[in-house]
């Protein structure tokens, strides 16, 4: 029996989460929630950009769309609403779903997590018999099972980085660009992304899991931020986001820092320029547009860069969707568990059901006869 599953929300991850739960042979799209009047009504794939329909159509009936829910996908935001956000989350709990979801930044490492926000989701479990797995973004396997899957294959580790690389200009999320990451803003302008202490609430779970999986004493582990700051050389007119000004930011480069012994041990860094002219000396993408990279210092130095597009060749679309890919193809092994708060080192990542997932590709491009 297919597991009936939920979207909640439809941006840029509620997008690739549609597509993704309709392509999965296990999940059976039930209902889509969004919180936009204008959007209710319409059909899921519509709102996924898929050239089809798949009868669901959206709703804002929060409590109908849940009832029943085996899983849900949350992909609406925990950058400005967090408590709300975890509302939302334990709201489905409550009902005995199973949640998957990149918003709640604090249970990437859940034993780290403040232990307000734990024990409202233990409530949650202990009440509905539902769980809990979060994992990020940026995408949350590039900053832990990728590295970890890496570090066993050398003899010796002295560092381990993980990167994100791009180009803004092609991240159809305005308000987030100009506002919460700075872009296009005056330089003394400090962006709520790198302001003291953010980037370690949103990346520090993660320097944590991994320290935990790599035998470091999570006690130990001093976590530090770096943050530069780059202005446009010049103007420049983008597709997506119009204008940005010469002298104006036009790029970030931040790092989150895992330090043991003065020495950084884990590093997640992200390097976001709004046009490549930005910055040159830091951090490219093969393509100059985005990519994730791992690099082990050790012996053998190991280092794994990962491209991925999506929606017409979009990279930061192709990242969304690879994050997303790894929360719904969780929910059949979740659903399987018991109760509880589940991380990265738990939720294996196993072999898609290729004949299954083909097949619907075939599907929607016309051609299953």
């Amino acid at each position: 029996m297919k597991i009936s599953t939920v979207v909640w929300g439809t941006g840029n991850i509620g997008r690739a989460a549609i597509r993704a739960v309709a392509a999965h042979p296990g999940l059976e799209l039930s209902a889509v929630i969004v919180r936009n009047p204008a959007k209710a009504g319409r059909d899921a794939g519509d709102l996924a950009g898929l050239e089809r329909d798949l009868g669901v159509a959206a709703t804002d009936d929060v409590a109908a769309a849940l009832a029943g829910a085996r899983a849900v996908v949350y992909a609406a935001s925990g950058d400005v609403r967090p408590q709300e956000a975890l509302d939302d989350v334990t709201r489905a709990i409550r009902g005995g779903a199973v949640v998957v979801t990149p918003a709640l930044y604090a249970f990437y490492d859940p034993p780290s997590a403040p232990p307000e926000q734990r024990e409202q989701v233990t409530a949650a479990v202990a009440e509905g018999g539902g769980a809990l797995f979060v994992s990020g973004i940026d995408p949350g396997w590039g900053n832990d099972v990728l590295p970890l899957l890496m570090s066993g294959l050398g003899s010796e580790i002295e560092a381990v980085r993980c990167q994100e690389i791009f180009d803004y200009s092609t991240y159809d999320q305005q308000d987030a660009v100009r506002y919460l990451v700075g872009m296009g803003q005056p330089m003394e302008y400090e962006p709520p992304m790198t302001a003291a202490t953010v980037p370690t609430m949103v990346w520090g779970g993660q320097i944590r899991l991994m320290a935990r999986a790599l035998g470091l004493d999570v006690g130990e582990v001093q976590i530090v931020e770096q943050v530069e700051r780059a202005a446009l050389a010049e103007s420049v007119d983008t597709k997506t986001m119009g204008r940005f000004e010469a002298g104006t930011q036009g790029g970030v480069r931040f790092e989150v820092q895992g330090v043991v012994g003065g020495v950084a041990r884990i590093v997640i860094e992200h390097v976001t320029r709004i046009h490549a002219s930005v910055a040159p000396q830091w951090p490219q993408a093969p393509d100059g547009v985005g990519a994730h990279r791992v690099v082990i210092e050790g012996r053998p130095r190991i280092e794994v860069t990962v491209e991925a597009a999506d929606e017409g060749g979009n990279r930061s679309a192709g990242g969304n969707a690879t994050a997303v890919g790894r929360l719904v193809n969780a929910i059949g092994w979740l659903a399987e568990q018991k109760p509880g708060i589940y991380d990265a080192l738990d939720v294996p990542v196993r072999a898609a059901d290729g004949a299954g997932l083909w097949g619907a590709g075939r599907r929607a491009e016309g051609t299953e006869q």
